[in-house]
């Protein structure tokens, strides 16, 4: 995929050191609390923006998307495509002292992300026969078919890599070490304060020499975008990893860097998306989900909550896999007020003495206020009222995927760069369950689920996109989520600083304050 970086450095009177830190200190707000620290184990984006410092995958990826040496230094594969062999760095190191070797990375797959980890589980552990580990240097990979989005599935956001001898006895979701992490990544635990910071240091044993340059990382969670900006033009913080779009014109004329990217933490391409219960009676009836499309109006989302920033979705797979992706697909659901209540008349849900059809409880982040608000508002010329809930990571994921305690839930569903990563968990019947951010509709058809498998197994992409697009065919039809906007997303940093990556996890890794 391609990646864009459009990097504004604005120059108005001197640099601002934060006031609250000291000089090799940088202050990162969060939109929300994590919840925990382990990214082995959810997809959600506040907590990656925290966790993934801590951590590494096998590879990194580049600005553009290309698979880099990480905890593998090199890798090989087979004629045929189905094996592949990794060899790991020598000479790494956990926070704690032990050494890094294939046994973690084998009993990370096996045991962590092929179980709770939504994309792991659904785009990589299908394609996977076995997983050996021969030597400490050497990791495996035997896959039933050639796969080829494997490598941009092992970075620190799709398989960050766990120590097997901290997660080796206990059960790993509620697991101590999920609130005390060790890693091999850039910087170490120090604290966590639940609702309000957490506090990383140094690794000073660090296996890229010289790095990191920064002493610490100090994530304060400031659910509110205004309260960010604020403090971001004060010099309370250094870093916004998340730009509000209605806060980005603001930034322009202050002393920030404000890089602009199709990837953040937790993942790339991603597609703001209604998930709707479909196990709920009401919803359940086709009739009422495509009256939500036809009232919600998507161009008044990308105007007024992401401020243009992004695009009208139209497709379920991004436009950022243009081989895969179906422009054009969801034209049909054009804003029709009239159209969505006739609708509803004949789905049996006719207006009360107030007006009112139906009520549906919507879940979402705090940080994702903007978008209930205006939906509310369309919704309610058609008798339909909106019950907001907002929650942290966790809570969301354990009221809407453990559960099932929702009607429709609002998420920021990551495609990533390939369907395999971030769309499979999402439709395909065998990701139903409790695994966070995986199939919130509780959505199977057997044929998205044949088309699917049939691309995940063929190799040339020509032949992928023409099955991708019939499944979303199907997919558009059946409507069991409704995709609203594709986000891009705006970092913003104090000029004292440089070297931020907000494309990757480790966005401070090579951060230092400016000389």
């Amino acid at each position: 995929m391609r990646w864009l970086a459009l990097a504004l450095l604005v120059l108005i009177g001197a640099p601002q050191a934060s006031a609250q830190a000291p000089s090799e200190t940088a202050v990162i707000a969060v939109g929300g609390d994590p919840g925990h620290l382990n990214p082995a184990i959810s997809t959600a984006g506040p907590l990656h923006a925290v966790a993934a410092s801590l951590f590494n995958g096998l590879v990194a990826l580049d600005p553009d998307g290309n698979p880099v040496p990480e905890l593998a230094e090199s890798w090989a594969f087979s004629n045929d495509g189905t094996t592949v062999t990794f060899r790991l760095r020598a000479g790494v190191e956990w926070h704690d002292g032990r050494p890094f070797t294939a046994s973690d990375v084998r009993f990370t797959f096996e045991q962590v992300l092929f179980r709770l980890h939504a994309r792991a589980r659904a785009g990589l552990a299908p394609a996977v026969a076995t997983i050996s580990a021969p030597d400490d240097r050497t990791v495996v990979f035997q896959l039933k078919r050639p796969h080829p989005a494997l490598l941009r599935q092992l970075d620190v956001t799709e398989a960050p890599i766990l120590p097997r001898h901290v997660y080796g006895e206990g059960e790993i979701a509620t697991h101590a070490a999920n609130l005390n992490p060790v890693g091999t990544g850039p910087f170490r635990f120090e604290s966590y304060r639940q609702g309000d910071q957490v506090v990383l240091v140094r690794n000073t044993r660090y296996f890229k020499p010289g790095l990191p340059h920064l002493d610490r990382l100090v994530f304060r969670v400031i659910p509110k975008a205004a309260t960010q900006v604020n403090a971001l033009s004060r010099g309370e913080i250094d870093m916004l990893q998340r730009v509000a779009p209605a806060d980005v014109e603001r930034l322009r004329s202050r002393p920030v860097t404000l890089m602009e990217t199709r990837s953040a933490a937790g993942g790339a391409n991603c597609i703001m998306t209604v998930s709707f219960n479909l196990q709920r009676p009401a919803l359940a009836d086709r009739r009422v989900r495509e009256a939500f499309a036809r009232t919600v109006d998507r161009q008044q989302i990308l105007e007024r909550v992401v401020f243009g920033q992004g695009r009208v979705a139209e497709a379920p797979i991004g436009s950022g896999i243009g081989w895969a992706h179906a422009p054009g697909l969801l034209a049909g659901y054009r804003p029709d007020i009239a159209a969505a209540n006739r609708l509803l008349d004949e789905a049996g849900l006719p207006r009360d003495a107030s007006g009112q059809r139906l009520t549906l409880d919507m879940l979402h982040f705090p940080a994702f206020a903007r978008y209930s608000e205006l939906m509310r508002q369309h919704l309610a010329q058609v008798g339909i009222a909106l019950r907001v809930r907002t929650l942290d990571p966790a809570a969301f994921a354990q009221a809407v995927f453990t559960r099932r305690d929702f009607d429709i839930a609002l998420i920021s569903y990551c495609n990533g760069t390939d369907p395999e990563i971030g769309v499979r968990r999402m439709v395909h019947s065998s990701t139903i369950g409790a695994v966070p951010f995986s199939n919130a509709a509780a959505y199977s058809n057997a044929e998205v689920d044949r088309l699917f498998d049939a691309a995940s197994r063929t190799v040339d992409d020509r032949e992928r996109g023409a099955l991708y697009r019939q499944a979303q065919a199907i997919i558009a039809r059946d409507l069991p989520y409704w995709w609203l906007v594709e986000t891009d997303f705006t970092a913003a940093w104090n000029a004292g600083f440089s070297g931020f990556a907000p494309w990757g996890g480790q966005f401070a890794e090579t951060a230092r304050r400016s000389r």
